[in-house]
């Protein structure tokens, strides 16, 4: 008998991971709120705006996931936490699930055609990342440090560029949040590595914390996520991007977000990156609050 998860709605949904949407979600509203100054695009821009959820959320996850459940089967099947992924138990096979990945970035890259020229090209671009990440013989994900680099360009740079573009040209994006972008995102990134190390000893998958050892990835991670709280500070200081209205804010936050970071990493799994995250999106909130004033 077919139950409602071996329908192929389900099955496409379970590979696209709906938890991972808000990864790029979030970045690329903040993206969207800084070009607008306001919380919401403007009339004209929303069903731009709307196609570019659907391509962020949904499609390029769906595309980028189904490509690496592809090459990560050996150390998936030894990793609890993908114990139910439709490849691993054989729901999908893998000639489905190349098909699918065709057919998603195929749609990816069409729907992004109606937000903009420059907009297909950054699809473009995170199509081929998440290619060079998981595919042999570059695989990324298994040259240490290019593992980190990828995942936190993709996350922390081009998802708020490609909000910021809905409605302004990329090229005036500020490199200031791009640049604290970049670090936060490194930063969550790296305790990932982590929690699949295991896994990834086993499959022979040599990760960033498979080659360097989860101490020093936790070290670098905190070394970052301070490093990235730094330059919002001087930003704030010199009230550039961030509003010099939440220096004081800042400065009594930034002790709790590092020890955040240093007690939730430390043994890092899912559920505790999750409350970090959660952590996180409090300044993150007011920031945009004294941004759009």
């Amino acid at each position: 008998m077919t139950t409602v998860r071996d329908r192929p709605a389900a099955l496409l949904l379970a590979v696209s991971r709906p938890w991972f949407w808000p990864v790029s979600w979030v970045p690329a509203y903040l993206g969207t709120v800084l070009a607008g100054h306001a919380w919401l695009p403007a009339r004209a821009d929303t069903p731009r705006a709307l196609v570019a959820l659907l391509v962020l959320g949904p499609l390029i996850w769906g595309a980028v996931l189904a490509q690496n459940d592809l090459y990560d089967l050996s150390s998936d099947r030894a990793n609890p936490r993908k114990a139910t992924a439709p490849l691993v138990t054989g729901a999908v096979s893998a000639a489905r699930l190349r098909s699918w990945y065709r057919v998603i970035a195929a749609a990816s890259l069409a729907c992004a055609l109606f937000v903009g020229p420059l907009f297909v090209l950054g699809v473009l671009g995170v199509l081929v990342l998440g290619w060079a990440y998981s595919v042999p013989p570059l695989r990324l994900k298994t040259r240490p440090g290019w593992d980190v680099v990828v995942n936190a360009v993709v996350v922390g740079v081009v998802s708020p560029a490609a909000g910021w573009s809905i409605t302004r040209a990329p090229w005036d994006f500020p490199w200031q949040f791009g640049l604290i972008g970049l670090l936060f995102a490194a930063a969550l990134y790296l305790p990932t590595t982590v929690t699949d190390l295991a896994a990834d000893t086993g499959a022979g998958d040599t990760t960033f914390a498979v080659r360097f050892g989860s101490r020093l990835a936790y070290v670098i991670g905190i070394v970052l996520w301070g490093a990235a709280l730094a330059i919002s500070l001087v930003c704030a200081s010199l009230d550039v991007l961030v509003p010099r209205s939440t220096l004081a804010a800042q400065l009594v936050m930034v002790p709790v977000l590092l020890a955040a970071y240093a007690i939730l990493t430390l043994r890092p799994t899912i559920t505790k990156l999750a409350l970090l995250s959660v952590v996180f999106g409090v300044p993150t909130a007011g920031f945009a609050l004294a941004y759009i004033g």
